[in-house]
């Protein structure tokens, strides 16, 4: 059985949204120490992880590990009726559901059927990476949104001082180049030079879905190497990640 908490429902719109931008069924794995998930979308471009430690839960209890899946979108629907300062409290039943309570004075309570359980998760990548780049989350978004108009691909290139955002396509091309002391460079760190293609769109989708919830995010890659986006989701150490596969050949 497993009870979990918290005081606002930013995390779990930030959450619930960023997974359903991948997959349609959503199975989490709850034990004594952590609420987790993790999922490739149908694809195998990209994959999410989530890590959601038991500190960060108002209230959280776990008797012992277990799996559950939902389907993320009927999850969207009934947290989108939360409002920005209702505690949001999940637990599952014997009955094979999910129960939701919203409160906040007004109590709104739902029960969600729960499917069957999915395949184990995919494995996390291991790689080395060569840039660390940290980023205002609304000036990413806005460097990425600048590059669509143009292209579905976006070129990211580093150098020791500086980031350059690019794509093109036969529409034209479009460039945003940032310095390590630009106002919205939180930090950057440089191994070696590199530079890789990702797709605009999960990176965009993803960064816009936790918008309730993390303000920054950390990018790190390298040369023909996943992409890696964190996105911490509060000061408890609950973090949201995305890897994302490069565009081998792409400009």
């Amino acid at each position: 059985m497993l009870l979990a908490k918290t005081s606002t429902s930013a995390e779990w719109k930030a959450v619930s949204s960023a997974i359903k931008t991948l997959v349609q069924e959503a199975t989490f794995e709850a034990s004594g120490e952590a609420l987790t998930f993790r999922a490739m979308d149908p694809s195998h471009v990209a994959l999410v992880d989530l890590y959601w430690p038991k500190e960060a839960f108002e209230r959280y209890e776990c008797d012992k590990p277990f799996k559950f899946t939902i389907r993320v979108e009927d999850f969207v629907k009934l947290i989108g009726r939360s409002e920005a300062k209702d505690s949001v409290e999940i637990s599952t039943t014997e009955e094979s559901a999910l129960l939701l309570r919203l409160m906040n004075g007004y109590k709104r309570e739902y029960t969600l059927h729960l499917l069957e359980s999915a395949p184990a998760a995919s494995p996390l990548p291991k790689v080395e990476y060569d840039v660390r780049l940290s980023m205002d989350k609304g000036a990413f978004e806005r460097v990425l949104g600048d590059v669509s108009v143009v292209a579905e691909q976006v070129t990211i290139s580093s150098l020791k001082e500086s980031v350059s955002f690019s794509g093109k396509s036969d529409v034209g091309e479009a460039t945003v180049q940032l310095y390590k002391d630009s106002a919205e460079v939180l930090s950057l760190d440089v191994k070696q030079d590199a530079q890789a293609s990702y797709n605009i769109s999960y990176l965009l989708n993803v960064s816009k879905a936790v918008a309730s919830a993390s303000d920054s995010v950390a990018c790190e890659y390298g040369a023909k190497r996943p992409l890696k986006l964190e996105f911490k989701l509060n000061e408890q150490g609950s973090a949201l990640r995305l890897f994302l596969a490069p565009r081998i050949g792409g400009d």
